[in-house]
């Protein structure tokens, strides 16, 4: 018996050796930077500007001296402006839709940049191979509740949150030679819905990538949320670990005067950042792929190739709207008189909080001919304003694919609604898309295109969030001013050529009909933050009657 036993414990130790062998080792924690120039863009907007900026956050210059050759995307930027849409919901369009393999040909060759930082790194020539990405705080307003499973459609709710992380992971897992970096939103002063975004947050941390199975090592997750949450909130490198200490509370410890982080909290994400960065770069960097995988032959391909007609001979032939395309059909170019069927543009305030707007044609400046559209408003703190363009019948707006305009402000970081009023004038539906203006608009004209996806149902109405699919009942359309809670919002806009884009089938459209029938006088009427855009609003504005707002007298104004 002792023999037996003396001859089971060594084997035992044999295989547990060779176990050992045959398994992976873990790969120890690098945050030194790498030996070579990396190639890194960075899609944000003012948050992240600020960020990346020389003497806010300093994160640019930071990275540059990481060895990290930095470029950006911001507002304008890219095939069909995708850069104006950063929101949660809007990766889906980014990285899971049909125009994915052209907004990512464009990414993946980005060299410039859009915001302000240091760079003395020469370029070394090639793709970008790290991707970071970032919605701006807005998103951390997610409606439902902290546990909800993914939903079925993205939405800015945590179930709706989920179902897009959970999607664009599908294109992550076909790029394993890219590096996919997510930048968690940023904290909200608010504590309405920050129970909701601490367990999200929590969910990418811990539970994102297990639930999916994702067994690659390209895409990793940068608590941005929580290191902005308290002094004591980190996501680090520390003592040879990586430390993800939560905070004592789920709102923005760094505020700056509004919800954008100061330039302490953008400085102490900076420094937890960087070796996090260069910790996810070398873990991934030791077994990346130096090219995409290439794909097999689809079955038409080898049809094709035996000789078959391919279908791809018949999309080649099919009409297609080039991205910088003009704009398709004039709403109003603000040059004249009121749009056909209208009565003008109309102004509605809350004159009981002694909100002022001045909506009018002006000379000052524009992009085309000699007018604008000028709005100049004083908004007090938990007030709101709004200039409508009502239609005396509804407009079938099925045919074109969104909206666009040009804009300009005074101060940039402007916020403003772009509103959509569908239905009937007893049932009247509103849906908004949340703008804030960026840098470039304080001096230049920067175009914004909208497609009707990013239109959401306003939070006072039935079916908060719903998606606007109701472009054949077009009943209206507001430029709309309101606050964050207890604070105001003063500022002036010029909005010019706005008009509808492009048609659904490709087709460039020259001019908007109106039916007779729709050109009878239409009694008008009705009523959303910043960042980025198309954020649902919080239930913190006054739910509002069309038949109880105050409208100015034409005398005041001039459409």
């Amino acid at each position: 018996m002792l023999g037996k036993r003396y001859w089971v414990l060594p084997c035992f130790f044999i295989a547990a050796l060779l176990i050992a062998a045959a398994a992976p080792r873990p790969q120890a924690k690098d945050p030194e930077p790498p030996d070579e120039v990396i190639k890194l863009v960075f899609i944000h907007h003012s948050t992240g500007e600020n960020w990346l900026t020389d003497g806010y956050g300093n994160l640019g210059r930071e990275l540059g001296e990481n060895n990290y050759f930095v470029s950006d995307t911001n507002y304008g930027w890219g095939p069909e402006y995708i850069g104006d849409r950063t929101d949660i919901p809007n990766w889906l369009e980014w990285f899971a839709s049909d125009a994915t393999p052209a907004y990512m040909e464009a990414l993946f060759n980005e060299n410039e940049q859009h915001s302000s930082y240091t760079r003395e790194l020469s370029d070394p020539g090639g793709e970008n191979q790290v991707i970071m990405f970032k919605s701006c705080f807005p998103n951390s307003e997610l409606a439902g509740s902290p546990n909800d499973p993914p939903g079925t459609y993205e939405d800015l709710s945590v179930g709706g949150a989920k179902y897009v992380y959970n999607r664009i992971l599908e294109y992550f897992a076909s790029r394993p030679d890219k590096l996919f970096i997510v930048i968690t939103a940023p904290p909200v002063s608010s504590s309405t819905y920050a129970e909701n975004a601490r367990a999200f947050n929590q969910w990418l941390m811990n539970d994102w990538l297990a639930e999916a199975g994702y067994t690659q090592n390209n895409v990793a997750v940068f608590d941005f949320y929580n290191v902005l949450t308290g002094s004591g909130a980190h996501h680090r490198y520390s003592d040879g670990k990586i430390e993800h200490v939560l905070g004592s509370r789920d709102t923005l410890a760094y505020p700056s005067g509004d919800d954008h982080p100061s330039e302490k909290g953008s400085r102490k994400a900076t420094e937890e950042f960087i070796p996090l960065l260069n910790i996810f770069y070398h873990n991934w960097a030791a077994n990346a792929p130096a090219s995409a995988p290439v794909e097999s032959p689809a079955a038409d391909d080898e049809e094709e190739q035996d000789g078959g007609e391919s279908p791809a001979d018949e999309s080649q032939s099919a009409p297609s709207t080039p991205a910088d395309a003009p704009p398709a059909a004039l709403i109003d170019g603000f040059e004249g008189e009121a749009p056909a069927g209208t009565n003008g543009w109309e102004v509605y305030r809350d004159e009981a909080a002694q909100a002022t707007l001045v909506c009018e044609s002006g000379t000052d400046r524009a992009f085309t001919g000699q007018k604008s559209l000028l709005l100049d408003f004083e908004i007090p703190p938990n007030a709101w304003a709004t200039c409508n363009l009502f239609y005396g019948g509804n407009q079938d707006w099925s045919g074109y694919q969104g909206l666009t305009f040009y804009l300009q402000s005074a101060p940039a970081g402007t916020i403003f609604n772009l509103d959509l009023y569908a239905g009937s004038a007893d049932a009247l539906e509103t849906y908004s898309y949340t703008i804030e203006t960026p840098p470039d608009s304080a001096s230049n004209w920067v175009p914004v295109s909208l497609s009707w996806s990013d239109f959401h149902r306003v939070d006072w109405e039935e079916n908060a969030g719903a998606e606007f699919a109701k472009p054949a009942e077009i009943a209206g359309l507001a430029f709309g001013m309101n606050t964050y809670p207890d604070t105001p919002n003063n500022g002036t806009l010029w909005i010019d050529d706005l008009a509808l884009t492009g048609s659904a089938d490709g087709q460039p459209v020259q001019q908007m009909a109106v039916s007779e029938e729709e050109t009878g006088d239409g009694e008008s009427g009705r009523r959303s933050l910043p960042c980025g855009a198309g954020f649902l609003l919080p239930a913190l504005f006054i739910v509002f009657n069309l038949k109880g707002k105050e409208k100015r007298t034409s005398d005041d104004q001039t459409g």
